[in-house]
């Protein structure tokens, strides 16, 4: 392990690097195609980052951040749009906001109570934990398991990632999840509650421009619904390369079918409500609810996890969680045992 985290640390210092050039000498080229041609470089070399990394977490994390967030975050640097555009005061905020999934928001409270996420912390780690014993838990509860697990984890080390960032510039971090198991429709978890910096990116790179072309040639409600489901296919395809960085297998693309039916659906949805809405039909909130987590968990089930846990990827990630943890407990100075007892 200590060796993976030693790589991980190399693979983010050059990072740090590539984004520092970024900062220092691409900004300060006029937008447009020659600010992305200076760019290019540093795309590609965000996109070998993961292969230097063996471990499924490790690996998983920083194809998220830096092949994902960062590069889409850079190319839209590249015609001054994107979270980028908004000139941060210095190059340590420019990293951070390039490379972290985080959308600073100064003078903003949140309203959600201090005890939800540690509780969430503390669900996550039982979760880890009864992994160890899941031969003997009926499929069902498994399947619920792994959607808390998805959820849970990716809340717990997205917000653990954010707080140096609150405590170092000293503004209010945006949450990335709104509580997606209250969601009533699927534009509503997709759009509004799961894994919110996604959203902010896609619509600025793929749903706006797509959209904006669509209604050259279309009416603007179909086109609405063209971007939408562009959206969700170029998600399906992120989702896939970061699946071959974390597994090192060919790629199977169901997990691409799995944002394509969900864009399908999403556009069926979206059209339907439209014309529900006219004729005042309206179903409850909480029916709604619970057909929408339904059939989050069904698919999933059928097409989403299938490659994660045919490669036992559910195993070797809670055995790594176990494994840092007891890496770096010996890595913690002797008189912090020693004052505990």
């Amino acid at each position: 392990m200590e060796a993976e985290i030693q790589k991980f640390i190399k693979v983010w210092i050059s990072a740090i690097l590539g984004l520092s050039y970024c900062y220092y000498i691409a900004a300060k080229i006029p937008k447009g195609f020659f600010r992305l041609l200076s760019l290019l470089p540093i795309l590609y070399i965000l996109i070998t980052f993961p292969f230097k990394i063996s471990s499924p977490n490790l690996a998983g994390y920083t194809s998220f951040f830096l092949v994902w967030l960062a590069t889409f975050k850079l190319i839209l640097f590249s015609f001054n749009q994107g979270p980028l555009a908004l000139s941060p005061p210095n190059v340590l905020h420019f990293i951070s906001i390039a490379s972290l999934p985080i959308t600073p928001k100064p003078n903003t409270t949140t309203n959600k109570p201090k005890w939800l996420l540690p509780l969430k912390a503390l669900i996550f780690a039982v979760i880890v934990a009864i992994h160890h014993n899941n031969q003997h838990l009926h499929p069902y509860l498994l399947l619920l398991l792994y959607c808390c697990h998805l959820y849970l984890g990716l809340e717990v080390v997205l917000a653990i990632v954010a707080t140096p960032v609150r405590v170092i510039f000293g503004v209010e971090i945006e949450s990335q999840f709104d509580e997606p198991y209250l969601s009533s429709s699927l534009q509503e978890f997709w759009g509004h509650r799961w894994n919110l910096m996604v959203s902010r990116i896609l619509r600025p790179s793929i749903y706006d421009p797509v959209r904006r072309i669509s209604t050259s040639f279309m009416d603007p409600s179909y086109a609405m619904l063209v971007a939408m489901f562009a959206t969700f296919f170029v998600s399906g395809l992120m989702h896939e390369l970061i699946y071959y960085y974390v597994i090192r297998v060919p790629p199977t693309w169901e997990v691409t079918c799995f944002f394509v039916l969900h864009g399908v659906c999403t556009v069926a949805e979206v059209a339907t409500k439209k014309m529900v809405l006219r004729r005042r039909w309206r179903l409850h909130r909480l029916m709604s609810g619970l057909l929408v987590v339904a059939f989050l968990i069904v698919t999933a089930n059928w097409l989403f996890f299938p490659q994660l846990l045919r490669n036992d990827m559910e195993k070797k990630c809670t055995e790594e969680y176990a494994i840092m943890i007891n890496f770096f407990k010996s890595r913690l100075p002797l008189h912090v045992f020693k004052s505990s007892h």
